[in-house]
């Protein structure tokens, strides 16, 4: 009894992960909560933005806050519903160690300020302000409708397998930048001890002119300042191009391999019937020709005594044939 109890309860739990699973849409009713999932979302981010134009809020705030408090009240149910189906996300971990993998993971979290910052303004009201920026998070959300665009989830899986090429490259981007705010702090300290006040003051002005073209409101003054500023920007179009050809090259492979993926996939998507011919078969006897099979079936080998036989529209069928039919 306590057997069909656990599995009772075991599938009432696999039904609701697939109901919360984005992109699983075997049933209407997990179809529908993908739906009304995304509406939340989508009408949640609206209201948000429109909340910042003064006229709109005076005219419509009251009806702009009921949206966000009852899409809010959603995603905190959403976050429920996942930590209750943690063990169907993590199926080898135990049920404490699969709500801990769930609640520290990018998702967990995501999920979990998406609805808290809304409600913590209640206990600890003089960090309203901090709390409402933490509201941003809610559109990192919008991420799990990768489950329907495959071209989305390609730059995940990009970024997931070339991280180790990428986190190299930033780190040689970030020593490139210490190492020119200490060259230009040399140079400049004399003439702008205002501007470059110690070794790392020039650290803004690197990264502006490594990775754009500059603001403007720091640059050199002297001629070896000026002349620095030119070497480290031609090298830092370089550098920058670093991560962007690794990411170019990521897409390269990653299309080829949904290519070849989806060329196996044509080709193990043809079956073949086998038919082994017995005396009372009224092919026996027969040509290939004489079968008239229909036009999109062929007969792709014939195999006799173990041994494949050229198909040919006069090939002879005898009993004890093998006869590997496929759809042209």
């Amino acid at each position: 009894m306590a057997s069909d109890s656990a599995n009772s309860r075991n599938d009432f739990r696999s039904r609701v992960f697939r109901m919360v699973s984005v992109g699983v849409v075997d049933e209407p009713v997990n179809q529908a909560y993908d739906i009304v999932s995304t509406g939340a979302l989508i009408a949640n981010l609206v209201a948000s933005i429109l909340y910042t134009y003064e006229s709109v809020r005076e005219s419509w705030g009251t009806l702009l806050l009921t949206i966000e408090s009852v899409t809010v009240l959603f995603f905190a149910v959403d976050y429920v519903l996942r930590i209750y189906t943690a063990k169907e996300l993590y199926p080898e971990k135990s049920e404490g160690k699969a709500l801990i993998a769930y609640m520290t993971s990018f998702s967990g979290v995501v999920d979990l300020l998406s609805f808290l910052p809304y409600y913590l303004p209640v206990f600890f009201p003089a960090g309203i302000a901090a709390f409402r920026m933490f509201r941003v998070v809610r559109i990192l959300r919008l991420f799990r409708i990768n489950a329907y665009y495959d071209s989305l989830n390609v730059i995940t899986e990009v970024i997931k397998r070339k991280k180790q090429q990428l986190l190299s490259s930033v780190f040689i981007i970030a020593v490139f930048m210490v190492a020119t705010s200490l060259c230009m702090y040399s140079l400049e300290h004399d003439a702008q001890p205002d501007v470059f006040r110690n070794a790392f003051s020039g650290i803004w002005w690197s990264a502006s002119t490594l990775l754009t073209v500059g603001y403007g409101d720091i640059y050199p003054v002297t001629t070896l300042g000026r002349f620095l500023s030119i070497i480290i920007t031609f090298l830092g179009v370089g550098i920058v191009a670093i991560p962007t050809g690794i990411i170019s090259a990521g897409f390269v492979e990653q299309y080829s391999k949904i290519h070849r993926l989806e060329e196996s996939e044509n080709e193990s998507s043809i079956r073949f019937l086998s038919i082994e011919l017995s005396q009372s078969d009224t092919w026996c006897g027969k040509t290939v020709k004489e079968l008239q099979l229909p036009s999109d079936l062929v007969i792709a080998t014939i195999v006799r005594d173990g041994k494949p036989l050229k198909v040919k529209g006069r090939t002879l069928l005898c009993a004890g044939d093998i006869l590997l039919i496929t759809s042209d």
